[in-house]
């Protein structure tokens, strides 16, 4: 979260000061503030903080040198800089009350900080704000929030933010669980019917931490889940720009059943129109169910693994079915006619086993010959392609298979796969899973013959406008570029505000009888008649850019 910080630097380019001739100390401070000689840079500043004898460069001297002192936790100075900043009437005297805020956090000073996030809220610095708030009081005990939530509930982070906090408590006392209702917006007692009230409730239920492992009791800003989260919030805030109101509310399963019932038991969640997750198979399980009793749409946001919902009526992938992925690569194979003999290797993970036998049935089917199929691992997954007559030599490439799957999203597998592709050269086309290309270690654009091609999971659309506008968003907001989960939490949300409707009619309804829709970071979506995006393109690489191949 420290890298916040270098937010600022991106607003603080200032006409005023490009049209003057700079000290020559006060640009190199900026050149160290900039490669992160934080110490220097500050010595650098100092001798410009003399607003008599600088004028506005004072100013700028002084924000820089916080910037820099906050990132050696500084605090006190930090803050000592940007007081006078931010009582100041300047061009950045927002950027000033933004940056106080966080020192006043990382100070402990929180009541300091959130009057300040009150100022901001009518400026554009609010929605980082909001994020700030969010991330220094999510990790609070309730006792701060609760006391204060009188002069600061007009804060959407400081009530988002507590209303995880109590999330997460095993035991609500009753004012506690009179406030969390009351931030809600609903009484005590739920209804038995959700009210279309033209507001979307979302329900998300994923397992942040998980209390049987001393390792991951806390929560982690580099875990998927939490990756996936930003995203979906990320999402949510582009609906509400677009007038849809939304209520997002977010639990805590920490992979526990028994307080995963306890959560279903909220009278909240009753009133949801969708539950996202949660994502293990025994909680998924459980909230399936729940979901299908209460009639409220629950989608699962990453697995592939259908067959669980098949008798369900309310219970969605985001993601397509295996048997989708299979139809998908079926499909693809046939229209390209590059020939009869299929090798399959799949990792040990229960989607992959499953695949691989429901392809190979399929494949046999239409006609096609299984000359090889092995499970894989690091080990062997070089030589289950020399068994295959893969072959660093022109003169022995008489390849035994016309086209090779790989059925693995495990970076262990393709690694030593690529490597070993690398240094031979035979043309055969490699069918692997879209992750293959999140892995930092491929480049396909370098290999010999374009025979690497990619079998969609709600693939990205690297190369599009919109991709570009949302890392640039998200870039902003968080200070990271988003990673897949992040893209498919944002995703997931375009697509169930695109299904969202005003009407009497329930999600789940508009989701099966939608056409197909196309993404906006995706390539699109098939629910048609399905609980499960239908849409499985193989793509090609061509000139750099993803083509389907058919």
């Amino acid at each position: 979260m420290h890298k916040i910080v270098f937010l600022l630097a991106l607003f603080l380019v200032s006409a005023q000061l490009t049209a003057q001739n700079l000290p020559e100390g006060y640009e190199r401070g900026k050149v160290l503030l900039n490669s992160r000689r934080y110490v220097e840079a500050i010595s650098a500043f100092e001798p410009f903080m003399n607003s008599d004898e600088y004028g506005n460069l004072a100013n700028y001297a002084k924000f820089y040198a916080a910037t820099a002192a906050l990132e050696l936790n500084r605090v006190e100075d930090a803050i000592g800089w940007l007081q006078p900043l931010a009582s100041s009437s300047w061009t950045n005297q927002n950027e000033s009350k933004f940056l106080l805020a966080r020192a006043y956090f990382q100070n402990q000073q929180r009541t300091e900080a959130l009057r300040l996030a009150l100022e901001l809220q009518k400026t554009d610095f609010n929605e980082p704000t909001q994020d700030m708030v969010y991330d220094f009081l999510v990790q609070s005990s309730t006792d701060f929030m609760t006391r204060n939530i009188r002069e600061f509930q007009d804060i959407p982070g400081y009530r988002a933010a507590l209303s995880t906090v109590l999330n997460q408590k095993n035991v609500l006392s009753s004012d506690e669980r009179s406030l969390y209702y009351e931030l809600k917006g609903m009484g005590i007692t739920g209804t038995d019917q959700k009210t279309q009230d033209g507001i979307l409730d979302l329900v998300v239920i994923l397992p942040f931490t998980d209390v049987s492992n001393s390792r991951s009791r806390n929560l982690d800003p580099s875990s998927f889940t939490y990756e996936l989260f930003q995203g979906i919030r990320f999402g949510v805030s582009e609906l509400e720009k677009e007038g849809i109101k939304v209520n997002l509310m977010s639990f805590d399963s920490k992979r526990d059943l028994a307080h995963l019932r306890n959560i279903l038991g909220d009278p909240a969640i009753a009133q949801a129109d969708l539950i996202i997750g949660p994502i293990y198979p025994d909680e998924a399980d459980l909230v399936s169910a729940f979901a299908e009793n209460a009639k409220i749409a629950f989608v699962h946001p990453l697995s592939n693994l259908g067959d669980r919902f098949e008798d369900r009526e309310y219970s969605f992938l985001f993601r397509p079915s295996v048997e989708d992925l299979v139809d998908g690569v079926v499909s693809n194979l046939k229209s390209r006619n590059w020939g009869n003999k299929v090798a399959i290797g799949y990792s040990g993970s229960t989607r992959d086993v499953q695949m691989s036998t429901l392809l190979e049935e399929k494949l046999l089917q239409e006609g096609f010959d299984m000359v090889g199929k092995a499970e894989l691992n690091p080990a062997n997954a070089a030589k289950f392609l020399t068994q295959l007559r893969v072959l660093p030599s022109r003169d022995s490439a008489d390849v035994r298979a016309n086209q090779i799957i790989f059925l693995s999203d495990d970076p262990a597998i393709a690694q030593p796969t690529l490597s070993y592709i690398e240094s031979v050269t035979a043309e055969v086309p490699i069918l692997v899973m879209d992750s293959w290309l999140g892995f930092n270690f491929a480049n396909y654009e370098m290999l010999e013959f374009p025979n690497f091609f990619f079998i969609s999971n709600n693939t990205p659309r690297f190369d599009s406008e919109e991709m570009e506008d949302f890392r640039t968003d998200f870039y902003s907001r968080y200070l990271t570029f988003p990673s897949i989960n992040a893209i498919l939490g944002s995703e997931l949300i375009y697509w169930v505000g695109e299904n969202f409707s005003n009407t009497d009619r329930p999600l789940r309804e508009n989701f099966i009888q939608s056409e197909f829709l196309p993404g906006k970071l995706t390539w699109g979506f098939d629910f048609s008649n399905s609980n499960y995006n239908q849409y499985v393109p193989v793509f090609g690489m061509e000139a750099g850019e993803l083509k389907p191949i058919n």
